[in-house]
């Protein structure tokens, strides 16, 4: 009996020295580096943290570095669920969830070519389902990360699950909301920025209103947008933003919808005097910046007559601009995913119709390219 323990005995020290053994190979053959370093570049709002992990949950968020090694992997945790989209050398490679909240080890990339690789994660869901935080980057030993320089144009837009591409990956109207259907990537915001080969940050919140959110019983809404987009975090902290992490040159509004849904609308004093306010304090945070006002598709009567009031108002602010109207540009048959919001081609719809007014707002010309 003493004989056969021992030799149980043995056998499970040599498991553990053969599992030590294995690790600490495994841990000789990668790199970390902390979340916030250098060599990586932040799009949109995040907190930077004292451990030098990194968290957001607006939608559209997105980190890139250019990498050698040909391996890559995040240490991530997760407060709810988040969907991102995985870039690799400007080709789209998987759509990712991440959920749980301790860190976990995801590989984004292994066995590339050798040279200089971009990778890009972009969070493609929005902040009431989840804030991600970026613990620290895993690479090959030896490899390197460099920053991606911005791009010459900054795009930024304010709005609800339109800008958040509710429903984008759905095929009919009357399909149910599904987390894994959403991506903002396929919405109008992010098409306009492909287009115009621009960085962008979306600060948007489905069923969010100016003043006054979807079907609320009152006329403001304890927490709106007015109230949001002055924060680091969409839905998981009030810490004010300073309006400081990019610089657009294009600020894109498109908020009324939910403003105007059933039951207690606003007046058209109250709607009006928010969007002002929001005018004003970004004008104030971004110098020169020009801003573009979006009737919605779905604009109601009330909603119309507010924003012909808004015209009237900002005719004498420089760099403010209202946008044409959409009406009957996105069909019901064709063009409707999850609880009738526009699908991906719905929302081409809206940048194609969009695009040539921000062309001449902005002087950028137009191009060949193809409005995907």
């Amino acid at each position: 009996m003493r004989t056969i323990t021992q030799k149980k005995t043995w056998a499970v020290i040599l498991t553990v020295l053969a599992t030590f053994a294995t690790l600490s190979t495994q841990a000789a053959d990668v790199k970390t580096f902390p979340a916030n370093d250098n060599g990586i570049t932040y799009t949109g709002r995040v907190a930077i943290n004292a451990d030098g992990s990194v968290s957001y949950d607006w939608t559209g968020v997105y980190f890139q570095t250019d990498f050698t090694g040909g391996y890559f992997a995040i240490e991530a945790s997760e407060a709810g669920t988040s969907w991102h989209n995985l870039f690799i050398d400007g080709k789209w490679v998987r759509k990712l969830q991440i959920t749980g909240n301790n860190p976990q080890r995801i590989v984004l990339a292994e066995k590339l070519g050798k040279g200089v690789h971009r990778l890009r994660l972009q969070k493609c869901t929005e902040g009431q389902y989840g804030c991600t935080t970026i613990h620290q980057v895993v690479t090959a030993k030896g490899a390197t990360l460099q920053a991606v320089e911005s791009k010459q144009r900054m795009i930024e837009v304010y709005g609800d699950s339109y800008t958040c591409g509710y429903g984008t990956e759905s095929s009919k109207a009357n399909d149910p909301f599904r987390l894994e259907t959403e991506n903002c990537d396929k919405a109008y915001g992010c098409i306009i920025a492909r287009y115009f080969d621009a960085d962008y940050a979306l600060t948007a919140h489905s069923g969010q209103g100016m003043v006054r959110n979807w079907a609320d019983g009152k006329q403001i809404s304890d927490i709106n947008m007015s109230t949001r987009y002055t924060r680091v975090f969409d839905d998981h902290g009030t810490q004010p933003y300073l309006f400081n992490r990019y610089q657009p040159q294009l600020v894109i509004i498109n908020l009324g919808t939910n403003d105007f849904s059933p039951v207690a609308i606003p007046t058209d004093e109250q709607y009006t005097n928010a969007y002002l306010k929001m005018i004003e304090t970004i004008k104030n945070k971004y110098q020169g910046v020009k801003i573009f006002c979006v009737t919605p598709h779905s604009a109601s009567r009330y909603l119309q007559a507010s924003l012909q009031l808004l015209k009237e108002r900002v005719a004498s602010i420089p760099d403010v601009h209202m946008a044409n109207p959409l009406t009957d540009m996105v069909t019901v048959e064709h063009d409707m995913g999850a609880d009738w919001h526009p699908n991906y081609q719905g929302q081409r719809k809206i940048a194609m119709s969009l695009i040539p007014q921000i062309s001449a707002i902005m002087g950028w010309s137009l191009t060949d390219k193809v409005v995907e």
